[in-house]
This record gives structure tokens, sequence and C-alpha cells, in this order.
């Protein structure tokens, strides 16, 4: 990223191939997945598993947690380099849905969901829309939290 990415002091998602952040260095390290390679370090440390909720940044976490105070369980479990939200969801999946997937991982942990899920996660590292950003103009995927409960109200 550019080292003035977020001078205004917004923490934000990316928005995907056209995020004026991102130089083209950092697009090549994005698109091939070498930015994940140092969290190979924390599982090394012990402060990740290979298998958990992904953790989000702090900025964003606290943003989902004020919508969706019930955000903060995925915290319950060791975050890790991949986990059931990031094989059945994308980067741009809302914080409901997030959560939702995350908690079914937790609520039954096992050597064979675990090796399930970092066999899924290959198949992901090589599709593309895994990484879709959110839109331009968005700095969270809040947006689609308030667009489920929209509908909900509507049914």
């Amino acid at each position: 990223m550019r080292m003035d990415a977020e001078k205004d002091g917004v923490a934000r998602l990316s928005t995907g191939a056209d995020d004026d952040r991102i130089t083209p260095i950092g697009r090549f390290i994005r698109k091939y997945r070498i930015d994940e390679l140092p969290q190979l370090i924390n599982i090394l440390k012990g402060d990740m598993s290979i298998v958990g909720p992904r953790p989000e940044r702090p900025e964003i976490a606290a943003l989902y947690e004020k919508e969706l105070p019930e955000f903060a369980l995925r915290l319950r479990a060791k975050a890790g380099l991949t986990g059931f939200a990031q094989v059945y969801g994308k980067y741009n999946t809302s914080p409901y849905y997030k959560l939702l997937l995350d908690l079914m991982y937790i609520a039954k942990p096992s050597i064979f969901m675990d090796l399930r899920i970092i066999f899924a996660t290959v198949r992901v590292l090589f599709s593309p829309e895994s990484t879709e950003g959110v839109a331009s103009g968005q700095t969270t995927a809040l947006v689609n939290l308030e667009e489920f409960r929209k509908g909900e109200e509507e049914e």
C-alpha cells in the first residue's frame, strides 16, 4: 500500500482491483497471496492457528461490534490463517454472515473439519472472486448488514 493510504485516519477494507491505495507491486503480492506468508510466523509462535476465525483489523472489528455486538464471539477461538468464513464467504462478506460461519466452526471444531477447510482453502486460492473488495466509497462491509436487516424488516 502507499505510505499515506489512510492519511485521513479511517480504517477501510480494500475495494479490490480498483483500490488506488495499492501499488503495482502490492497488487502482485496480493494477487499471489504473498502477503499471507508472515502469518506463518504467528502460527509457529502459537499466536494463531492454521484454521480459525480470521481476525479483522481492530478498528474495523470495533465498528462491526457497535452494529453487531455478537461479532466479538468470534474471539472465543484462536484466530486462524483460514477459516469457515474465508472458504464459504468472500473478503466482502457481511459481518453478520462472517459471524454465522465462524460460529458454525466454533460450535463443532474437529480435525476432520480443519482438514476440509484446509483443502477448500487451496481451491479458494485460485478463485479471483474470493478477494472481491467492497464497493468503491465503502470503508467496511457494514452496508451489507444494513441491507440484510432492511430485507428482514420487509419480510
